[in-house]
């Protein structure tokens, strides 16, 4: 790449934040006109439960989609895996971490299985996961009988059910702000210094320590209205701590950066010795149990298993993650993106729904905003 290609693509992802800032902006100024409770705390939590939903299955698929592959099964795999501890917890009596424990395995193999028909037979991601969406969601509605199938049987609470319906306390909610904003410090800060070490470009001084403080107002502010309501919902814990794994695999180990090398040449990836079929096998397990999770958690927010949890919901994780500039193509992406990509999507879905929305607009609205993203992924991957 030259240097003018270099510069043009740094322009081109400089448009990508400048644009998803503002049309975040605008999105919840809109709502917010629209129907001022739309920032009330209880909306606001209501919106947090619903990202970290959605943004624990894109972190997920961030995995596969950097190394150039996709999974089109993952919304299925969510009925099928939350519906799967549904009925073990609700029909056999099981303890809801042994039912969880036994979906978490069945994702894991699933995935597994997927991942080496892809890497040993060399079948297209895309025909494979396919295939999954349209068996695990069949296989979704003979395990739930067709029917709904609560998570906790007469009413009762368990770990199951609490997933989205716990909140931290205040003083806790408070410490976990400080706690994350410390770490996002420490490691902008430590990748800085390291591009300095290897004499690579840094971006403007001033502009580096604004973003960081800006972002520490932003998870302050969360916790703040989130403490308003009942405090920090348990999901975006969970999330938290998905997204900081997920960052430190993706950011700081070999795995992630063979797979970054993998999605920019996986010929070259091979030369040089990478192991690349592990590497791919290991990125479908990952998430494999990151849809297991994600199963639980949008299970347990609707409060049973029916045939409709989970339902394209791969779609909107493949939309969070374009929207936060991971490429299609491969060998680009960030967590940090998909939980901006994740939070557009949230914003705009909690928002039409808040204004009752008709399900056909939505459809087309989703459908528009994915559309959007792909394309702004496209021009900016001809600046690359």
């Amino acid at each position: 790449m030259t240097i003018s290609e270099s510069t043009g693509a740094r322009s081109g992802l400089l448009v990508r934040d400048f644009s998803l800032v503002i049309a975040l902006v605008v999105i919840c100024g809109f709502f917010a006109l629209m129907n001022p409770t739309f920032l009330s705390a209880r909306n606001l939590s209501i919106l947090m439960i619903d990202l970290s939903i959605t943004a624990v299955l894109a972190v997920g698929m961030l995995l596969v989609i950097v190394p150039g592959h996709i999974d089109l099964s993952v919304g299925s795999g969510v009925g099928l895996i939350g519906g799967l501890a549904a009925v073990l917890v609700f029909e056999h009596n099981l303890p809801s971490p042994v039912a969880m424990g036994i979906g978490l395995v069945l994702a894991l193999v699933l995935w597994g299985g997927m991942g080496a028909l892809i890497v040993f037979k060399r079948i297209p991601a895309f025909i494979i996961t396919l295939g999954g969406l349209l068996i695990f969601k069949g296989a979704h509605w003979l395990v739930i009988h067709n029917a709904t199938v609560p998570v906790v049987p007469g009413g009762q609470t368990n770990l199951y059910s609490r997933l989205t319906t716990w909140y931290l306390p205040s003083a806790l909610g408070l410490l976990l702000a400080v706690t994350v904003t410390a770490v996002i410090t420490w490691n902008s800060v430590r990748a800085r210094q390291r591009r300095r070490a290897y004499g690579f470009e840094l971006a403007n001084t001033e502009l580096f320590f604004l973003k960081l403080f800006l972002t520490g107002q932003i998870i302050f502010l969360f916790v703040i209205i989130a403490n308003q309501y009942r405090g920090v919902p348990l999901s975006a814990a969970i999330l938290g701590v998905v997204a900081v794994v997920v960052h430190l695999v993706t950011q700081h180990t070999p795995f992630g950066r063979y797979l970054y090398a993998i999605g920019g040449n996986a010929e070259a990836a091979f030369v040089s010795g990478i192991p690349v079929n592990k590497v791919l096998l290991g990125a479908f397990a990952s998430l494999g149990a990151i849809v297991a999770l994600t199963g639980y958690l949008q299970t347990a927010y609707a409060g049973a298993s029916t045939t409709t949890v989970g339902s394209l919901m791969e779609l909107d994780a493949i939309a969070a993650c374009v929207i936060g500039g991971t490429s299609l193509k491969g060998g680009r992406g960030t967590v940090a993106g998909v939980l901006f990509g994740a939070l557009i999507m949230a914003a705009l879905l909690n928002g039409m729904t808040l204004l009752a929305v008709s399900p056909e607009i939505k459809f087309i609205t989703r459908g528009i905003v994915l559309t959007l993203a792909v394309w702004m992924d496209v021009r900016l991957s001809e600046k690359w």
